[in-house]
């Protein structure tokens, strides 16, 4: 293993994971902690760009959001709960033909199966409110009426994400949830690199 330039971080001197050995693999584990722990600050900060983008809705794209989370709080909603209310359209930017899909695998290992089945199918379950305006079936969404957390995102969709577009909603600030977000965020409940028990 090498330092590198500023003798800070310890590299491996691998060229192919093939390579490598324990020690390596230690201080690469090592070297992403850092990434991990400043997860809630650029989840965070990604969603504050959301302001100012309204992509043609009466509210922008973090009112939106903050909507959402709002309206799930108040109908006493775990933390959980409103955490992926609030995160479950952030990827509205980056993948705008999957936004669904970016913000299910970030939550994906912090929350529950039925939540993460919520935030990556809200997508199509909203549909029923509009496809059928743009030439798609609204019903898109009864593919999946036999899986057991159907009812759950039609809930989400009707209660809290088709009508968070309320310009005069008194909506709580981000600073609100920031709590939320960092405990949710703190604690994988599941992860690829996690060891199996």
């Amino acid at each position: 293993m090498a330092l590198d330039d500023n003798a800070t971080e310890t590299r491996t001197s691998f060229h192919a994971m093939s390579e490598g050995t324990l020690e390596d693999w230690q201080a690469i584990g090592e070297a992403m902690k850092p990434h991990a722990d400043a997860l809630p600050d650029r989840v965070l900060k990604h969603l504050s760009l959301l302001q100012g983008d309204y992509g043609g809705y009466a509210v922008d794209r973090l009112e939106h959001s903050l909507q959402t989370a709002t309206r799930a709080h108040l109908d006493g909603k775990d933390g959980e709960y409103v955490v992926c209310a609030l995160l479950h359209d952030i990827g509205d930017t980056l993948g705008p033909h999957n936004h669904a899909d970016i913000a299910a695998t970030i939550l994906e290992p912090f929350v529950s199966e039925e939540n993460h089945w919520i935030v990556k199918h809200h997508g199509i379950f909203q549909g029923y409110y509009f496809f059928h305006y743009i030439g798609l079936d609204r019903n898109l969404r009864d593919q999946y009426k036999d899986h057991p957390s159907y009812g759950a995102c039609a809930q989400f969709c009707h209660l809290y994400d088709q009508n968070s577009f309320d310009p005069d909603y008194d909506s709580k600030p981000l600073s609100f949830f920031e709590p939320m977000v960092r405990e949710v965020l703190a604690r994988p409940k599941k992860s690829l690199y996690k060891k199996s028990a």
